[in-house]
């Protein structure tokens, strides 16, 4: 899930943090007709996918009975959610540790999943993983204006062993005083804290899947590559990554570069006046926004590498940073304009998770959900811990937490890390929701255009072919997911990409169905996005054909044009 808060220049309320190098970095976070009663009147046949099963745990042993989380006795959950662990563990051997990343680790009940653990990160920088398990995948929704947390259907559990976890240091519940300031120090951090995990869980010869959002890529491909060169199978056999609205590298390039046209693509949302419509095309064109996009958003791009953009920062008038021109005049026809998800209006609606960027909503008298001592408790979280789902400690300050600092990697599409990632795993899925304003589609898709991998560079041909996602009958009121075709998906020697059209920057919230095909495309489960098959979890012809849809509404299973 991810998160991102974004440092770009004008003092937007969003940003707090600052991108690799040069660029400004970008950091934030936050922001999913049910036939439950039909499934029954119809008398359709149906299984959960998702169904607690009691039986001798091989987890459980003296070593971890310590991290043990009673699954019917977490505060305000009516459900049990099942076996699941959590607690602290440090990142080192060292008998002297004293930085631990908080983790919570749900075995799946999925007899595929014995020889996996597949791990979850939001973004950032210094957002927690606990904000995808409460509101994207983990079994436990609580979807932001809705009254209490509900069974998630879509839970990635339904498929394998899931770890959510709270990095890097200074992070959530995580202890200890960050002293980092790149992603190689943070990947050899987290690559301490997994060999103790795997140790302790007994998870030693198991593939490992790395998964996240936002800023988590970075995250995810520097730790896939710290996998990788730890050269060692018993604690770090990567099998595979997936990341979902992402950041890759230089921002100009995601996000200015793609601004005006991703404006006139959703003109009919932003519902932006003539002038101001013509005065940022105007602005494109002398920025050189315009031809740039033209030319590089190509397949297959012109080769070599993408010339570099003028910083819209290095001056004082920022005359070319079109994306906060455009996030203002937003702001003002529409109060409540989610950057993460665009099609909301007001009113503004109240996140258990509480705030992540200046200007959000919180209510009087609310109490964010993990800051509640009975939960803290509940979960083996130290008690008393002031947990915000953005921490404001910089975690890149190195060890004088020097405000001054960020994040210095230069971004894993620009190094040359996300192209070892891509070629040691063949096994690489990158996508978007297109209702993403903060880091758009095509800000992505020029960014993969601009690498080499196995062989070429980027995408010989636009991703086009239809991403589908099975039909479905829904149990659960407070938590659906669509079906049909939803978006676009292609895939070139090891790397996948897709994007999901209703979906917004946090994508397993707003279309979960989707993203738990992610996932078992990811886990080899199915061949392609293009499979059109059940669910895996899931029993019994749903296929949009037979008499539980007969009375659907026209155009339910209408392909994108």
């Amino acid at each position: 899930m991810w998160s991102f808060k974004l440092s770009i220049g004008l003092s937007l309320l969003l940003w707090a943090g600052a991108f690799a190098e040069s660029k400004n970095a970008i950091n934030v976070f936050k922001r999913a007709d049910a036939l439950t009663s039909e499934t029954a009147e119809r008398n359709v046949e149906f299984t959960p996918p998702r169904k607690l099963v009691k039986r001798q745990s091989p987890y459980l042993t003296d070593a971890t009975q310590k991290f043990v989380v009673n699954g019917s006795a977490i505060p305000d959950v009516d459900f049990d959610v099942g076996e699941s662990y959590a607690g602290l563990l440090p990142i080192s051997s060292a008998p002297d540790e004293s930085r631990q990343l908080f983790f919570w680790f749900f075995p799946s009940a999925n007899p595929e999943a014995s020889d996996e653990v597949t791990i979850w990160f939001n973004g950032g920088p210094g957002c927690s993983s606990l904000s995808g398990f409460l509101s994207e995948n983990g079994p436990i929704q609580w979807q932001p204006g809705t009254f209490r947390p509900v069974e998630n259907p879509y839970t990635w559990v339904n498929l394998t062993n899931m770890l959510w976890v709270e990095q890097p240091v200074g992070v959530g519940f995580s202890t200890g005083v960050p002293n980092i300031t790149d992603e190689i120090q943070l990947s050899q951090e987290f690559a301490g804290f997994y060999k103790q995990f795997a140790t302790t869980f007994g998870l030693e010869n198991r593939k490992v899947y790395l998964t996240g959002e936002s800023y988590a890529g970075y995250y995810v491909p520097y730790i896939a590559d710290e996998f990788i060169k730890q050269e060692d199978d018993v604690y770090f056999n990567l099998a595979g990554v997936a990341i979902n609205d992402p950041i890759l590298g230089d921002s100009t390039l995601a996000q200015q570069v793609t601004v005006v046209p991703y404006v006139d693509y959703w003109a009919n949302v932003f519902s932006l006046n003539a002038s101001f419509t013509a005065a940022i095309h105007e602005r494109a064109d002398q920025c050189n926004y315009t031809s740039y996009y033209n030319t590089y958003l190509s397949f297959p791009p012109p080769p070599a590498p993408f010339p570099v953009l003028p910083d819209p920062f290095a001056s004082d008038e920022a005359t070319c940073d079109l994306f906060d021109t455009v996030y203002l005049a937003a702001r003002a026809v529409n109060p409540c304009f989610n950057i993460y998800h665009i099609l909301d209006t007001c009113p503004f609606l109240w996140n258990q998770l509480g705030i992540v960027n200046q200007g959000d909503y919180e209510p009087p008298g609310a109490q964010v959900y993990f800051n509640r001592t009975d939960v803290q408790a509940a979960i083996n979280a130290p008690v008393g811990t002031n947990w915000m789902q953005c921490t404001n400690k910089n975690v890149f300050g190195g060890a004088t937490n020097n405000q001054s600092l960020s994040d210095r990697s230069s971004g894993p599409a620009a190094d040359g890390t996300l192209t070892r990632v891509i070629e040691a795993t063949n096994n690489t899925i990158i996508g978007a929701g297109n209702l993403d304003f903060l880091l758009p589609t095509n800000g992505t898709l020029m960014a993969l255009q601009n690498i080499t991998w196995n062989g070429k560079q980027g995408f010989q041909s636009y991703p086009a072919t239809e991403f589908y996602t099975p039909y479905h009958p829904e149990y659960n009121y407070g938590e659906l997911a669509g079906a049909g075709y939803l978006g676009l998906w292609g895939s070139e020697r090891g790397l996948t990409f897709y994007q999901v059209q209703l979906a917004g920057h946090e994508l397993p919230e707003y279309a979960p169905g989707a993203a738990c095909r992610v996932v078992e495309l990811l886990l080899g489960r199915i061949k392609s996005f293009g499979d059109a098959g059940d669910f895996t979890t899931q029993m019994g012809n749903f296929t949009g054909t037979s008499p539980i849809y007969n009375d659907a509404p026209v155009g339910v299973q209408r392909k994108l044009a």
